[in-house]
């Protein structure tokens, strides 16, 4: 390909192959915590980082990720001490990080002025060597504690009074969870954009979710779905002459309304074929890797926040 000759493209293609193998893996527990729009306001704290970068004469990589990573850490420990809200927080965070920011690049000066539009909506073709170095040093950092740790960080996302209750440290697993979604934030924000990588933590599992029968396989579905649409994007961006970030979001939506449609029909079909029965792609069982509740005479399975049931072949959501 002709791209691949020019070497500022071989840097973003690299760039968006970690993108969207990072964001999608952290975003499979945002998902799970409902904590989707999570990334938004990490991303516009880490706009005031990258304008503090400017200020004074920093890289901003490094001032973002310290900006990101304070706000999530103080996001968690309000939430988890019950101070205020969590999305509360989060709407303070939002509101200040980028107002911050504006006033902070306002501050700097002509010489040291950066293009925030790159940072807050992709500009891959700028990214250095430098900064390639650094998203793969943190994109292998998060790829490894989600490795180690997924079991754990899995069971805290998805019911924390039982994760709790069995022994398991919370507080620090939700705060390693935060610090990772800072890190995933900085590192595509070259990338997608700090206003757009909420998209691609949130909507390849999305399309997983849809197709998936278990938690490893929304995983594995979302990383796929994740990588395809980054590196694609980046691509089609290069020969439509549009911005990376935009382009790699309305792919993976393209993604997420085509699976919508077809299990849709698939559901119809399901129906039509027997109609007591009701179309669920997940088939929960020993070993499916959600909760098991013990409820009557039956077993319930705890999925995406409900309990659902095996009856006549298809199942009751409770």
């Amino acid at each position: 390909m002709e791209l691949i000759q020019y070497e500022f493209m071989q840097r973003a293609l690299v760039a968006a192959l970690l993108v969207g193998l990072t964001a999608p893996v952290v975003g499979t527990f945002l998902v799970q915590r409902r904590l989707s729009l999570v990334g938004d306001g990490l991303g516009h704290v880490a706009l005031a980082g990258v304008a503090a970068g400017a200020l004074t004469a920093t890289s901003p990589v490094w001032t973002a990720l310290v900006a990101a990573v304070g706000a999530g850490v103080v996001i968690e420990l309000l939430r988890s001490r019950g101070r205020t809200s969590g999305d509360v927080a989060l709407a303070v965070m939002f509101y200040g990080g980028i107002a911050g920011g504006v006033v902070l690049i306002s501050l700097a000066p002509t010489s040291r002025s950066v293009n925030l539009a790159g940072y807050l909506f992709g500009a891959i073709t700028t990214t250095t060597r430098s900064d390639l170095v650094v998203f793969a040093v943190l994109a292998v950092l998060v790829l490894a504690a989600v490795l180690v740790l997924a079991p754990r960080l899995f069971a805290v996302s998805n019911d924390e009074e039982f994760a709790r209750a069995s022994g398991m440290p919370v507080l620090p697993l939700n705060l390693l969870l935060a610090v990772l979604t800072a890190v995933t934030v900085v590192v595509s924000m070259r990338v997608i954009g700090l206003l757009l990588i909420s998209a691609l933590m949130i909507v390849p599992n999305a399309v997983a979710q849809r197709v998936a029968r278990s938690f490893t396989g929304t995983l594995v579905i979302a990383v796929v779905v994740g990588v395809v649409c980054s590196v694609a994007g980046v691509v089609a961006s290069y020969h439509l002459d549009t911005p990376s970030g935009g382009t790699v979001v309305l792919l993976a939506i393209a993604v997420f309304m085509v699976t919508a449609f077809i299990t849709w029909l698939r559901g119809i079909v399901a129906a039509r074929r027997d109609p007591y029965a009701e179309y669920h792609p997940h088939e929960h069982g020993p070993g499916c890797e959600h909760e098991a509740v013990p409820h009557d005479d039956h077993v319930d399975y705890v999925h995406h926040g409900h309990r659902h049931a095996p009856h006549r072949g298809h199942y009751d959501e409770h």
